[in-house]
């Protein structure tokens, strides 16, 4: 992309091209602001991008679209993303062999496979019933405000067996948060809950990575910069690293938590998950349906057929499948990995091909209680910074930061003007 000559210098600088910076981007734009977002890699999404090789397109790491957080209806076109979904539900692999959980307001015709003893018993069936409908129908605002506890007491507290919780709920719950230990905040927990009880988990036809292309198609020309490294913030702006300067009053750092923290000295920022996914190419699908399957060993958080969700992941006549496993990797790497997806799925792996791995560091941040769901952006004059770190480690969470990034430099410009800073 070809680097703009700008005539006066930008009101404001946002750096990384992620949806937090997007999402400030955009709004900053709209309130009339000359913008200028840099991006150090050759694309948009940050950790939201699709890579295209030899036929397959390969998240870099598994991700889901959830169609229900307020901040993607605000922004999103959905139908222009043509979207797949998964099935509402999922299979789990647990010492009594492959359970099948769905939800039957959606699918009727599964109830059958949650009578009591067929899954879990009844009162861990009432227990969940209970725990899901509380979430859906409480508004937002009010399980913002629950007293904060880890997701596992939340469980607990729900009435939820130890059962229940470890053959279903944490292998799970373990691949939303990236953590096995379930102390992740009780309140995030609901929120998450409810925005999956109340919208559809899918995939865009042309990947993830289709998300952030969609919010960046909207900018104007000009003003996003890819290949653009931010070496330094500067008192008058910033600092690339080419060494040239791009002055500006108000610098809005939306980047990974720690490159954030290397921006801004200073800046505390939380521990992170790390996450790696593995895919496979098989010549047929080992399940020959759009479902997430999940282990209640813990050898891998969750695997699924992506063809099975959007055919056209994989060329014609391959299946591939997507496994995510904690951190870097077991010992012995993906061939460990291989070996549980042949018991996952029942069948033989030995002849897989292996099309990629991805290892993402700072998938997640580590949102430990007490959690706070939203913080200021602000960190010091004219100096922001936005982000999942600085709300939630979701979609949701990264878009309303850059949002929240842009209503503060605003206000700020505002009261500049006023006369009243």
């Amino acid at each position: 992309m070809t680097k703009p000559q700008h005539p006066s210098p930008p009101d404001a600088v946002v750096v990384g091209a992620g949806l937090a910076g997007l999402a400030c981007a955009l709004d900053l734009v709209e309130a009339g602001l000359r913008v200028e977002l840099l991006e150090a890699s050759d694309g948009v999404g940050g950790r939201m991008r699709t890579d295209r090789r030899d036929g397959f397109l390969l998240d870099r790491g598994f991700q889901v679209f959830n169609t229900s957080y307020p901040q993607v209806k605000r922004r999103l076109d959905l139908r222009g993303l043509r979207l797949r979904p998964f099935t509402p539900g999922l299979i789990a692999r647990t010492p009594s062999g492959r359970v099948r959980v769905t939800d039957p307001t959606r699918r009727p015709g599964d109830a059958a496979q949650l009578l009591p003893g067929r899954v879990l018993p009844g009162r861990d069936l009432a227990a969940l019933a209970a725990l899901t409908a509380r979430d859906a129908l409480l508004p937002a605002k009010r399980l913002r405000r629950v007293p904060d506890r880890t997701a596992s007491e939340a469980l607990v507290r729900a009435g939820l067996s130890p059962r229940a919780i470890e053959d279903l709920m944490r292998p799970f719950l373990s691949g939303v948060f990236l953590e096995e230990g379930l102390e992740t905040s009780a309140r995030f927990l609901h929120l998450v809950w409810r925005s999956m009880v109340r919208g559809t988990l899918c995939l865009p036809a042309e990947g993830i990575g289709a998300v952030p292309a969609q919010l960046a198609a909207r900018l104007p020309e000009g003003a996003l910069r890819l290949g653009s490294p931010v070496a330094g913030i500067t008192d008058s702006g910033v600092l690339l690293a080419d060494g040239g300067e791009r002055p500006a009053a108000g610098v809005v750092v939306a980047t990974d938590a720690a490159t954030a923290a290397r921006l801004l000295p200073g800046l505390a920022v939380p521990d992170s998950r790390t996450v790696t996914t593995y895919y496979h190419a098989a010549d047929r699908s080992p399940l020959t349906e759009p479902t997430l399957v999940v282990d209640s060993g813990l050898a891998v958080l969750n695997s699924c057929v992506l063809t099975e969700v959007v055919p056209s992941y994989a060329p014609p006549g391959t299946a591939l499948v997507s496994t995510s496993v904690l951190g870097s990797g077991p010992p012995g790497g993906e061939r460990t990995v291989r070996a549980r997806l042949a018991e996952l799925y029942d069948t033989d792996t030995s002849t897989w091909e292996t099309v990629a791995a991805y290892t993402v560091e700072g998938a997640l941040p580590a949102m430990r209680p007490p959690w706070p769901l939203s913080r200021t952006t602000r960190f010091a004059p004219g100096r922001y910074v936005c982000g999942d770190h600085r709300a939630t480690g979701s979609v949701q969470g990264a878009l309303a930061s850059g949002s929240r990034a842009a209503r503060e430099v605003l206000a700020d410009r505002a009261a500049v003007r006023a006369g009243r800073v």
